[in-house]
């Protein structure tokens, strides 16, 4: 079963309900054009994940998590956990887990996108789109002067239109670029 969605502003803050497929899709409009949502939604799922990991709630500070993060990693360290090296195996996979949450949690933070926005602006307004990628409702795009972003809970219908469009830089400017959360992952942002 799939969830329905109208319009993709409601991807935002989802409220989803649960309706037979059958009823949602007229006839003569092609399945590939409709506005479903699959149950397993990759980058939300992520953030939702990240999130619990470290504890924290999506009104998070880059502060609050970094006070999350220490803590969490005095706690797990593996060099704390000498009885026997599986413990220490499972201390390490653990502090990794913890590392990527922050860094993950830090990079899409309010505060990371406030502090990157100029250079995010330029590189949207007058960079073209070398390539994209989607996957699982995340999108990738990789601009011509090298930089590159996901942007995460991306529907299937926005990414078609994108493929669709005449121009895809001004599709993307018009209804993607400020419409989703979106993280940088050419360069290192900023840190807590």
């Amino acid at each position: 079963m799939s969830l329905y969605c109208p319009f993709p502003e409601d991807i935002a803050e989802p409220v989803f309900k649960t309706l037979p497929l059958q009823n949602y899709f007229p006839e003569g409009l092609p399945r590939h054009q409709q506005s479903f949502i699959d149950i397993k939604k990759i980058g939300m799922r992520k953030i939702v994940d990240y999130r619990k990991i470290l504890g924290v709630d999506k009104n998070a500070e880059l502060q609050e998590l970094k006070t999350v993060y220490r803590t969490l990693m005095k706690n797990w360290h593996p060099d704390k956990f000498t009885e026997s090296a599986e413990s220490k195996l499972e201390a390490e996979e653990k502090s990794k887990t913890i590392i990527e949450a922050y860094h993950f949690l830090v990079s899409i933070a309010p505060e990371t996108r406030m502090q990157t926005q100029e250079d995010y602006n330029l590189t949207t307004s007058s960079s073209g789109i070398a390539d994209f990628e989607y996957q699982g409702q995340v999108l990738t795009v990789n601009f011509a002067d090298g930089n590159e972003y996901e942007y995460f809970d991306v529907p299937r219908a926005v990414y078609i239109k994108l493929i669709n469009a005449d121009s895809p830089g001004r599709f993307a400017r018009r209804h993607i670029y400020n419409n989703y959360v979106y993280r940088s992952t050419s360069k290192r942002v900023a840190t807590a």
